[in-house]
């Protein structure tokens, strides 16, 4: 049975902790919404960016000069997977479930006879996967010291990215990253890029119009496909900062709670223990008076 010191020590450590966890709340609060700010204000731009490639690849699907960002290799032998994740921890399952999603379409993979590479975008996601998959693992990025996403950093790891497919590294390329819905909920998502997913109904958005393109499509493509690599690299990064901070918040709101209900039940204890002291105390000194 632990002492009293050693109760009074374990509930001043444990209200420390509670402080701790308390103040990276607030501090995950006021970071959320700036960030959810920001995932939210890029959605119509990445969404509209997928309407005109929608539009330019169906007059060019078929075509022999189509560009390869769309076209692909003609083969799915190898798979890049991009994984973006958070440089930092004490958010929950928000890591290990973007990383899971990862592992599950890696298997599949690879029980389907394909090659499987990777490039990890964070330092939480490098260190989940490399212990099983670090053979795998052909890139890791990581911001960690920038205080916030920039396009900047997108458009360098978009550029790896082009690179390595016009070095015929792979033929297909997905990015997994944690789509923000809500502060409790962060959904992680497979994206791919390579070849470019183009929705055979995203041509409606424009009302069926017909449209003329100056210069041609294949070359307004060639322009645009890289664009959007780093596009979409750029909005999986805003979703995944705004998802970090949502279950950040939440997590850290559970821990203080969890730090709370332990404090009371260690109260609890020491009071008990406290009172059965002296109740004890009590009976000695009786006893010892009795006896004179």
């Amino acid at each position: 049975m632990a002492s009293l010191k050693d109760l009074r020590n374990r509930i001043a450590s444990v209200k420390a902790t509670r402080k701790i966890t308390k103040a990276m709340q607030m501090v995950a609060a006021a970071k959320l919404r700036r960030a959810q700010e920001a995932a939210v204000a890029a959605r119509p731009y990445s969404e509209r960016m997928a309407v005109v490639l929608a539009n330019l690849a169906g007059a060019v699907a078929g075509q022999s000069g189509a560009p390869a960002l769309l076209a692909g290799t003609g083969k799915d032998q190898t798979h890049l997977l991009v994984i973006c994740t958070a440089e930092r921890g004490l958010c929950g399952g928000f890591n290990s479930s973007i990383a899971r999603l990862a592992r599950e379409h890696a298997e599949r993979l690879i029980a389907q006879g394909k090659t499987v590479k990777m490039m990890t975008v964070g330092k939480k996601g490098n260190d989940a996967l490399k212990r099983v998959y670090g053979k795998h693992i052909v890139e890791a990025v990581d911001f960690r010291g920038q205080k916030a996403v920039r396009y900047d950093n997108a458009t360098g790891v978009g550029a790896t990215i082009i690179r390595m497919f016009n070095e015929g590294a792979f033929d297909v390329c997905t990015i997994f990253f944690a789509e923000f819905k809500s502060v409790i909920s962060q959904k992680p998502t497979a994206l791919q890029m390579i070849p470019a997913a183009v929705a055979g109904g995203v041509a409606a958005d424009l009302g069926g119009a017909v449209y003329e393109a100056e210069p041609d499509e294949g070359e307004i493509l060639t322009d645009l496909l890289p664009r959007n690599i780093s596009i979409q690299v750029f909005r999986a990064l805003l979703e995944n900062a705004a998802s970090e901070q949502g279950a950040r918040m939440s997590a850290m709101d559970n821990a203080t709670r969890n730090a709370g209900d332990m404090i009371n039940k260690l109260s609890i204890k020491y009071n008990r223990q406290r009172q059965a002291q002296i109740t004890k105390e009590l009976i000695e000194i009786i006893s010892g008076a009795e006896a004179l």
